[in-house]
């Protein structure tokens, strides 16, 4: 008998799901950050302890699982390989957490997937294909993600600082936090992008005139992302998923329509996996696919 397993792994955590052949779901697991880009055996050791967790109550050898794992970092294909061939189960294929996500979000309909969190990605699936855009992380994209947000943030105190931008109570509120300019800029030498989201909330939940700017930016850059994936004479449906996304959903809610996700990255990869050819009768007869 063989075994399906799903995982979801980001920078601030990992999620595993196992089902039996049939699809019914025997255990649900979590661990720490699996971005394998960033930590290639640390993510290993996370997703195997989620896995683990999952199992728990169950006998079940690694090579009887046959695994989809959506994993943040793998859109980098040297490191997707490498990393495959870590793995212990019996069949695995590894894919970005973008695509996981737009299965999950979408199913198999139509539709634009808008994933926002602390680093963002995009994606269309229209007429049975996916296209991702975006998710090359803090230093050269993830628009409207978190991390962004926060470092535009600390940008607009250190304008305001210098005169240049009105000094309103949000941003003189953050320069008295961080004890300075000379403080902002020195902190911003170690921070990471997870740190830079830390500040996200307070701009997406804030009236102040420099937060909603700063909104009003970073919307542009998702309508204009957005734009460029609707396909020619259709106008499809925008699902907005993680922590940032009601926030834009609200901003953008006249451009097109909406749809509500109807599930996971996590139920995306269990349904991935799902997918998967069967494993070969032989115990131990592994194999790993892309």
């Amino acid at each position: 008998m063989s075994f399906i397993l799903g995982i979801d792994g980001g920078g601030t955590g990992c999620r595993a799901v196992l089902a039996d052949a049939s699809g019914r779901v025997i255990g649900q697991g979590q661990g720490g950050a699996a971005n394998i880009r960033s930590d290639l055996q640390g993510s290993l050791a996370h997703i195997l302890a989620a896995t683990a967790e999952a199992a728990r109550g169950h006998d079940i050898p690694h090579d009887q699982i046959r695994a989809t794992l959506g994993l943040a970092g793998a859109n980098v294909s040297a490191v997707a390989e490498a990393f495959l061939a870590l793995l212990p189960f019996g069949r695995a294929q590894i894919v970005s957490d973008g695509l996981t996500a737009t299965r999950g979000a979408l199913g198999r309909s139509d539709g634009i997937l808008a994933a926002l969190g602390t680093g963002s990605v995009f994606s269309v699936q229209y007429q049975g294909q996916i296209r991702q855009v975006g998710g090359r992380g803090f230093m050269l994209g993830d628009e409207g993600s978190g991390a962004q947000l926060g470092r535009a943030l600390l940008a607009d105190v250190l304008r305001a600082d210098d005169g240049l931008l009105p000094m309103t109570p949000l941003l003189a509120g953050v320069l008295a936090e961080f004890g300075g300019g000379e403080e902002i800029i020195a902190w911003s030498f170690r921070a990471t992008p997870g740190e830079y989201a830390a500040l996200a909330p307070r701009i997406a939940a804030s009236e102040d005139p420099a937060a909603r700017a700063i909104m009003a930016r970073a919307a542009a850059q998702l309508r204009e992302i957005i734009l460029g994936l609707q396909p020619g004479g259709a106008l499809l449906p925008v699902s907005y998923i993680g922590g940032l996304g009601p926030a834009y959903a609200q901003l953008l809610r006249e451009d097109w329509p909406e749809a509500k996700a109807q599930g996971t990255g996590l139920d995306g990869a269990l349904q991935l996996a799902l997918e998967m050819a069967p494993l070969p009768g032989a115990a131990g007869a592994g194999s790993a696919v892309r």
